[in-house]
């Protein structure tokens, strides 16, 4: 009987298997890695950098790193979660990221990571941006200035619905989500509210139409349960799916 090979997490023996980033190793040991732009159903990107990690010494994205016999991982440090806790609040404050008044609070991911990294303020000014709301689609709208460039909508678009819809122009604070339409609107484009585009945003920039606060405040995800547990749990499911 042959053995998978290991790694270390934390001082943790974890055994990973061929091909495998460190974020599916951990993930199958019941082990949260912070992130915001993985999603196991879509080619990995590694944009958030929440999921930086030590890997002998060297700083790593686990979602697109693989898994290496003698590798030693940190991941649950002080320095690593400072370091986690400053680029939450950076995109908190890039953004239009006001929870109580957004549709998501309690289901947003951006929310979460927050509660988990114990961020208490923005610690940084806020940017305002000006980025332009589409509303012209009767189901969807588009909310750029929630947008945090994980770009779970584009390969969504891409891999699951098959259509581009969605793509990311810009640099630095001009950085913006842009549709594939001729006129640059929701409307003209060929995304429909069912696709799988409109369903994986973390945040509240894609939102669908006549579905607003269904769910009360307070009996959402994160309302009861914090994101790690979250997390893991529909990552691990998706994996036994996959390999069931």
């Amino acid at each position: 009987m042959t053995t998978n090979p290991t790694i270390t997490i934390d001082g943790k023996t974890v055994p990973f298997r061929e091909g495998e980033t460190l974020m599916e190793a951990a993930t199958r040991a019941g082990i949260y890695i912070p992130h915001l732009c993985h999603n196991p159903e879509f080619t990995p990107h590694g944009s958030c950098k929440l999921c930086t990690v030590q890997v002998n010494g060297r700083n790593c994205r686990a979602c697109t790193f693989p898994a290496d016999v003698g590798q030693t991982v940190l991941n649950d440090t002080q320095e690593l979660n400072d370091t986690r806790r400053t680029i939450t609040q950076m995109l908190f404050v890039e953004g239009n990221h006001f929870c109580p008044s957004c549709e998501k609070s309690g289901n947003c991911d951006l929310q979460g990571a927050a509660y988990f990294l114990n961020m208490l303020d923005g610690h940084f000014p806020y940017f305002y941006p000006s980025r332009q709301m589409d509303a012209s689609h009767p189901d969807v709208l588009l909310d750029r200035d929630r947008c945090i460039f994980c770009e779970l909508c584009v390969r969504a678009s891409r891999e699951v619905d098959g259509k581009n819809v969605f793509g990311i122009a810009g640099r630095g604070i001009g950085n913006r989500l842009v549709v594939n339409s001729s006129s640059g609107l929701l409307k003209d484009s060929e995304l429909d509210a069912g696709d799988k585009a409109t369903q994986v945003c973390p945040v509240g920039a894609i939102i669908v139409k006549h579905h607003g606060f269904e769910v009360p405040i307070g009996e959402r995800i994160y309302d009861g349960k914090p994101i790690d547990e979250v997390s893991l749990a529909k990552e691990m499911a998706m994996g036994e799916g996959e390999n069931g």
